[in-house]
């Protein structure tokens, strides 16, 4: 721990590793140790980080969310309507240990689309 995390050498993990869809893995660690700080940063911290969550059906995916114990929206969806990602829509949640999470809608041909060859990675390949 100490040598290759940069931790005190007594912290302990426990991990948990989830599969999103057919190409995205994800890797989550909990960790405990004796110097632990436990205060969440926030985006515009050192450190500060979120995960964003592609959806589908915004409406559904708030819906859900909303239902789950110990999760708060931080406002409502706010859609993007100017600029290269117009059509977009997003809105942060916490989850119920305090971490920062977005969920994102970007419909089939975003704006930029027009201007350049790029185009967003879709899962299912839409």
């Amino acid at each position: 721990m100490e040598r290759y995390l940069g931790v005190d050498r007594k912290a302990a993990m426990d991990p948990a590793m989830l599969r999103l869809g057919p190409v995205t893995n994800l890797e989550l660690f909990q960790y405990s140790a004796p110097d632990q700080r436990r205060g969440m940063p926030r985006n515009s911290d050192w450190g500060g980080h979120h995960l964003a969550f592609h959806v589908e059906d915004m409406d559904e995916a708030v819906a859900y969310l909303r239902a789950q114990p110990g999760v708060r929206m931080l406002g409502e969806p706010q859609p993007l309507e100017a600029g290269s990602t117009r059509g977009d829509s997003w809105v942060y949640f916490l989850s119920p240990w305090g971490m920062r999470l977005e969920l994102i809608r970007m419909p089939p041909g975003m704006s930029y689309e027009r201007e350049t060859t790029t185009r967003l990675y879709r899962p299912g390949g839409r």
